[in-house]
């Protein structure tokens, strides 16, 4: 049997961000503070954990597990089998690689024994030429030990003709297309890489005098006690050692960059700094620019919680009516809470969420969440705070209507289950059963992340699940016969 929690079966309407990634060199037993990175950063993936660690006397040591990181990684007898002071980790959900695959050897960090010694490495996002890269490879020789797409940077990596490790890196990097953020290790070095267009984040910081961190968000640093330097910037290659500090290359042709606008939406803490800018400021942000589109006249605004909570709080403060928590999450249904019978799954979000029943009877309720996917939890939750009394239930949405899937390292379903994909936003009032439904508008979205308005003809950000727009077209989906109609 394996040692994995099953799904929960109430989370299946959410984008799910699939990794979070976080190194460490310069410290003792640092894969302790691996361990703190990664239960920092357990919101990115949740499914599985792995840490990597050197040590001159014990060589490269390599733990990977299903669950939680406070499950595994938090027990000393546990660290102790991970000495050193280099270490890396990586928490995911299932890649794009390898849906439905639930195997030990698919959890990262991936390790390869070059010619120039040992390297492991972890990987957020997704490669959109991964199955052709594969079948090349595989044709040419190569045996692969997972369904990951993060393994054919390891075989690119072991093919290539060049000497040291970063030189081999850099060669199978630039053989790729998608999204990356990455981090790797050898005996001696940290490095750190974002493609081109720097679509999913990284950032730098210090430990003390001597530590040097690298993380998916800066909430990983502040749970270890170290300083934020600064982001790795888009197609940037930083390599870190004990000895000569860091060192900046610029491997890839300079491109515009396409952060993901979904990371301010929903995906990072909300406790994180993306791009200068406070995450939560800028939900809130979102909310206040909700407010000023779709207004309507209600008592209250109430947030689904977690994710709907600080745009919630700005359309209360920029609409003046009153905000309340008319629903309440009960935190400690976990994804090992009860084994989901079909009785079980007929409660619904009910399980999870509650509502406050005196706060919201007779009235005129404004729910606000962070996106709609398929809708089915929506719906649920309609059907909660009306059976509480309320008079009428408004959705507002601090996001476009999500009609196009992701292929740069999110868990999208088909494009024919999500609901914007077939349906105008009438016709999914309608099928939610609310008295109103409003999006924010993508100009809208970008004036709440600092910019006055989504350049059409550049955008600023990768915004693909709103436009259907792909900075980085999806050739694996292409070849099998995706159609990017808007992009058209």
């Amino acid at each position: 049997m394996r040692d994995m929690p099953p799904a929960h079966p109430f989370d299946d309407d959410k984008l799910r961000e699939e990794c979070g990634v976080f190194g460490i060199i310069g410290v003792p037993e640092a894969s302790s503070f691996v361990a703190l990175g990664l239960h920092a950063l357990q919101h990115r993936g949740q499914e599985a954990a792995g840490i990597v660690s050197y040590a001159p006397a014990e060589g490269f040591c390599s733990i990977r597990r299903f669950g939680y990181v406070r499950d595994h990684f938090t027990k000393a007898s546990l660290l102790e089998k991970l000495p050193g002071s280099i270490s890396i980790g990586h928490v995911r959900y299932s890649t794009a690689g390898s849906k439905g695959s639930s195997e030990l050897r698919d959890v990262q960090p991936f390790f390869g024994e070059f010619s120039k010694g040992g390297c492991a490495i972890a990987h957020n996002g997704n490669l959109t030429n991964a199955r052709a890269l594969r079948r090349e490879l595989i044709e040419r020789g190569s045996i692969f030990h997972s369904s990951s797409d993060t393994e054919c940077i390891i075989h690119l990596m072991a093919r290539s003709i060049q000497n040291s490790i970063a030189d081999r890196m850099m060669d199978a990097l630039r053989r790729v297309e998608g999204a990356f953020s990455i981090v790797a290790m050898t005996r001696t070095k940290l490095f750190g890489v974002r493609d081109p267009l720097g679509v999913r984040p990284l950032v730098i910081g210090r430990l003390g005098d001597r530590g040097w961190v690298l993380a998916s968000e800066t909430c990983a640093l502040d749970i270890i006690g170290a300083e934020f330097l600064r982001e790795v910037e888009p197609g940037e290659m930083v390599i870190i050692s004990e000895a000569e500090g860091l060192t900046s290359l610029r491997p890839f042709r300079e491109q515009k960059p396409r952060f993901c606008i979904f990371e301010h939406v929903y995906f990072s803490r909300p406790d994180s700094m993306l791009s200068g800018r406070s995450v939560y400021e800028t939900r809130r942000q979102i909310g206040v620019e909700l407010a000023r589109e779709a207004p309507v006249e209600a008592d209250l605004v109430c947030p689904v919680p977690d994710s709907g909570t600080p745009a919630a709080i700005g359309y209360s403060q920029e609409s003046g009516i009153p905000f309340a928590m008319g629903i309440v999450r009960n935190q400690y249904v976990g994804r090992t809470f009860i084994e989901p019978t079909a009785e079980i799954r007929n409660m619904g979000v009910r399980l999870k969420l509650n509502v406050n029943r005196s706060l919201v009877k007779d009235k005129r309720v404004i729910l606000v969440d962070d996106s709609v996917v398929r809708g089915t939890t929506s719906r649920k939750i309609k059907e909660m705070v009306l059976d509480a009394g309320a008079a009428e239930v408004h959705f507002r949405i601090a996001s476009p209507p999500t009609a196009w899937p992701c292929f740069y390292g999110v868990d999208t379903p088909e494009r024919e289950k999500l609901l914007a994909s077939r349906m105008s936003e009438e016709e999914m009032r309608k099928f939610l059963g609310v008295t109103s439904l409003r999006f924010i508008s993508l100009d809208g979205l970008y004036r709440a992340v600092g910019e006055p308005k989504r350049d059409a003809a550049c955008p600023q950000y990768c915004d693909a699940c709103f436009s259907g727009e792909y900075p980085v077209a999806p050739s694996d989906m292409i070849a099998e016969g995706f159609r990017i109609e808007a992009a058209e």
